[in-house]
């Protein structure tokens, strides 16, 4: 199975993030972690992560970039139960098993990126709509 896998692109995460992701985290699109926040409220570090970021598990960094890689059953799993216990801890889930599928729906959306030879490397860009937040993925320079 293939998932987004995060990379660092020389130094600029450190910089435009609050909390970075280190390098060979597995990644989610993340758009989730501003569904319900005003668009003029974001600015500084929080609107980067917004525009370019991919949130990344387990540190829950941000990453500008991730690459497409191999994952095993046993790393997905383990990556879902950290969503699920993320969102239940800091998202305000009703319980674990609706933390549970909504990291399962997170997860098999980032594995749609994936339909591409290991090594591709993908951004994001994101922006709020009329409909919500729109996402744009790209295959992107490393």
């Amino acid at each position: 199975m293939r998932f987004p896998r995060t990379i660092r692109t020389e130094g600029a995460d450190a910089q435009a993030f609050a909390t970075a992701a280190p390098p060979g985290e597995w990644a989610v699109s993340g758009a989730f972690v501003f569904s319900d926040r005003e668009p003029g409220m974001l600015i500084g570090k929080d609107l980067a992560a917004f525009r370019t970021g991919f949130l990344a598990i387990p540190s829950f960094g941000w990453s500008s970039r991730v690459e497409v890689a191999e994952i095993s059953a046993a790393e997905y799993a383990a990556l879902l139960d950290a969503l699920a216990q993320h969102l239940l801890e800091h998202f305000d889930a009703p319980d674990l098993a609706a933390a549970r599928a909504f990291a399962e729906e997170e997860g098999k959306f980032a594995q749609g990126l994936c339909d591409r030879e290991t090594g591709t490397v993908l951004a994001v860009e994101r922006s709020f709509g009329p409909q919500g937040i729109a996402e744009r993925f790209r295959v992107a320079e490393g």
